[in-house]
């Protein structure tokens, strides 16, 4: 498995809290200093069934600084996954990629479901 996280953002932690506790293994990967190419977000875009929006993290500094809000809706999935490939400062994170699933983001109800079965 697979976490692509910010070391020092407090939901990427509370995340890896979590997998901690469960004893879930995993490879820990930087998003900032390791950004995922446009043929990985492609593919975990692809296999998570949501859409593209849920890929950007809209609270960050650079996405306000680029005026991403008001750009998005005029730009391709394709456009918009070429700018996501640019700088992981700009993905939602943590993003877990398992097998069977996808996660992008932390919630805890969704994790339990997808890894733990409850």
């Amino acid at each position: 498995m697979l976490f692509v996280c910010y070391p020092r953002c407090s939901t990427c932690k509370k995340a890896q809290k979590w997998l901690d506790e469960h004893g879930i293994a995993y490879e820990m990967r930087d998003i900032k200093t390791e950004n995922p190419n446009r043929e990985e977000l492609r593919s975990w875009f692809e296999r998570s069934g949501l859409p593209i929006k849920r890929f950007w993290n809209t609270s960050g500094q650079k996405y306000r600084e680029l005026n991403l809000k008001d750009k998005l809706a005029t730009m391709t999935e394709d456009e918009q996954l070429d700018l996501l490939a640019t700088d992981g400062m700009l993905v939602k994170r943590p993003i877990l990629v398992s097998d069977h699933a996808v996660l992008v983001g932390f919630r805890e109800e969704e994790w339990q479901r997808h890894l733990l079965g409850d």
